[in-house]
């Protein structure tokens, strides 16, 4: 797996995972929703928040079907709720002001343009955007780190977009995703994540989430994501088209939590661990008398057999101790040791 940087932050590799707060557009056009948003994506932990940038003319006609997830034609919704570049601008300006990754995904050349011209650092390429190769060859002339979804894709049409990009030289980030609101388990198939770590040498993988809940997520990273993008919504009784798919800030909180522990504990070595050494001397078992053994008599498999603690002779060496003679009488239930027997003649 290659690595990315956005800003100064790695992505990949042996690095943490980088884990997006989607605020899509959830905010409804308000400014003051979308701060809030950014200041508790902050709090949670994540690493950036995610807004979209739509021009509705630019992206789509007007009679665009409308997904069954949401009762407004998406044009309608967009046209109504969609932020300005300024707006936008103040997010990306409190976003650095409070220490957090201001991202964004532009739904056209135009809305990757504007984007462009308040620096940021990124482009955040949606699934619906990823074969479309003119768009992507102009976007990738602004030389900016790109991470694109892959929702309703072939594995042959990302390999297009993977080779398109790779050859000229752009930084990118490959997520899983599947474009349902929200998904039926089944169709995730989160064993496409190792499939295209093997297969996409040269990007980031990640995986972009549309359950409503945050276990596809835990495994994810098992398997070896290093992005994790979630919508989220400060109320999830609000209506808007990405409802379904979020979850609210503390449940985001709770999966950022449990993402690090779980990258805490991937490591790959066997050891015997500082905490667990004292553990091992009371919870391993050693060999102990299981009758009065008397001097000189030979030791027989009935006499002995295995106890806790483990500070005495381990018990995997058993039949070494079969055969041998007491040096001294041994009393019942004894842990035994070395001393209490003659050695063997050779």
């Amino acid at each position: 797996m290659n690595e990315i940087v956005i800003k100064n932050r790695k992505i990949g590799r042996q690095n943490p995972v980088y884990i997006i707060a989607e605020g899509c557009d959830n905010h409804l056009g308000n400014i003051d929703v979308a701060l809030k948003m950014v200041r508790l994506a902050k709090l949670s932990g994540a690493d950036a928040i995610k807004f979209q940038h739509h021009i509705p003319d630019e992206e789509m006609l007007p009679n665009v079907p409308m997904s069954s997830n949401f009762n407004m034609p998406l044009y309608n919704f967009l046209k109504k709720y969609a932020f300005s570049i300024e707006q936008h601008k103040e997010l990306k300006d409190y976003c650095q002001k409070i220490g957090i990754q201001y991202l964004c995904t532009p739904f056209s050349f135009k809305a990757a343009q504007e984007l462009n011209s308040i620096e940021i650092d990124a482009f955040k390429i949606g699934s619906g955007e990823m074969t479309d190769v003119p768009t992507l060859l102009k976007i990738a002339e602004f030389d900016k780190p790109m991470i694109i979804s892959t929702g309703m894709s072939t594995l042959q049409e990302i390999d297009r977009t993977y080779k398109m990009l790779v050859n000229r030289k752009v930084k990118i980030a490959l997520m899983n995703c599947v474009s349902e609101y929200p998904p039926d388990y089944r169709d995730i198939n989160l064993g496409v994540i190792t499939k295209m770590i093997k297969r996409y040498p040269k990007a980031a993988i990640g995986h972009s989430d549309h359950t409503h809940d945050s276990y596809t997520c835990f495994a994810a990273v098992a398997l070896g994501a290093k992005i994790i993008e979630k919508h989220v919504i400060l109320d999830k009784k609000q209506s808007g088209p990405d409802q379904s798919v979020s979850i609210d800030f503390k449940e985001l909180g709770l999966l950022i939590e449990g993402i690090r522990k779980i990258e805490m504990a991937l490591g790959n070595e066997k050891n015997i661990h500082k905490k667990e050494v004292q553990i091992r001397e009371w919870a391993f078992r050693s060999l102990i008398s299981t009758r009065n053994i008397l001097c000189e008599e030979k030791i027989k498999e009935d006499m002995i057999w295995s106890k806790r603690p483990g500070t005495g002779i381990p018990a995997y060496r058993r039949k070494e101790i079969i055969g041998l003679i007491a040096k001294r009488d041994i009393p019942a239930n004894k842990l035994l040791s070395w001393e209490d027997f003659k050695e063997k003649k050779h």
